[in-house]
């Protein structure tokens, strides 16, 4: 998703964004996310589901690999699925790659990590470039054990990601294009804000948590670091552990987490990477 209406001639400026939900084999759902977002010939709605978008559109129309799903299988999410219903771990599931768990013929009993202990499956990336424009992408892969046709916050757009601007110096349309055709869009007297989010997707979606910080910057006047605190912090309230992290039009970053840890890092101009993990760590 975009903070500003989007350069290419041949997409709608009201097209800031794309989502994509329910898929089964695409390897890298954000690639398959950004290439129907360039063809509104071929997807003009704003949020696709299942076949239509990964093999429909995706692998027919636009060429992308589909993979088998034994390419997504893990052992340990297969033993953690199990444990969730409360069944043994084992049987394997019939397909199961062979050496995996097997080695010339015998169990493999070398520990697991535990997952509690592993990142849970959302990873996000906002990215601000020389113009001013905020780029936000967020991906899962879901939530263990959910009912069947579940979906979450993170293909929800104000939910578990967004990216907006407001002028605080109202302009003419023609006059953003003009300035953004000759690169000068960024000296707009404008604010925007780009958020990715992670956590209890159901409490994301009730508060539409990513959607309501950049409304607490644009009618409060809060800054980014503020904003994210807050919907944090009310997530908590209705009992929702999760993260966001944000970025201003200014290169303003804000990381807000409720529970012991995010995994979380961030590159500026200087392009040295800075990272954390546990909610007091400093990054460096």
């Amino acid at each position: 998703m975009l903070s500003c209406p989007p350069t290419h001639p041949h997409i709608p400026t009201t097209r800031r964004g794309f989502s994509a939900t329910l898929l089964t084999r695409t390897r890298n759902p954000s690639h398959l996310v950004q290439q129907l977002y360039l063809r509104p010939d071929l997807a003009p709605h704003a949020f696709l589901s299942g076949s239509t978008a990964e093999v429909e559109l995706g692998h027919q129309k636009l060429g992308l690999e589909l993979m088998d799903p034994s390419y997504f299988y893990t052992e340990q999410r297969w033993r953690e699925h199990r444990r969730g219903l409360g069944l043994p771990e084992e049987p394997f599931p019939r397909g199961y790659p062979e050496g995996m768990h097997k080695q010339e013929g015998k169990r493999n009993d070398s520990p697991l990590p535990p997952l509690d202990l592993m990142p849970t499956g959302t990873v996000g990336a906002v990215a601000l470039d020389v113009d001013g424009c905020i780029a936000v992408v967020t991906s899962t892969g879901g939530k263990t054990n959910k009912l069947v046709g579940r979906i979450g916050d993170t293909p929800s757009m104000g939910s578990g990601f967004w990216a907006e601007e407001w002028n605080t110096s109202p302009q003419p349309l023609w006059i953003h294009r003009f300035l953004r055709r000759f690169n000068l869009y960024a000296k707009l007297k404008n604010r925007a804000v780009g958020v990715s989010g992670t956590g209890d997707g159901d409490y994301f979606i009730r508060q539409a948590t990513c959607a309501t910080l950049a409304t607490r910057m644009k009618l409060l006047g809060e800054s980014v670091q503020d904003a994210a605190d807050d919907v944090v912090n009310h997530l908590q309230e209705d009992g929702g552990i999760g993260g966001v992290i944000a970025l201003d039009k200014k290169g303003n970053i804000a990381f807000a987490i409720n529970c012991s840890g995010m995994y979380r890092g961030l590159i500026k101009d200087d392009g040295i990477p800075l990272t954390a993990i546990f909610k007091e760590d400093i990054l460096d």
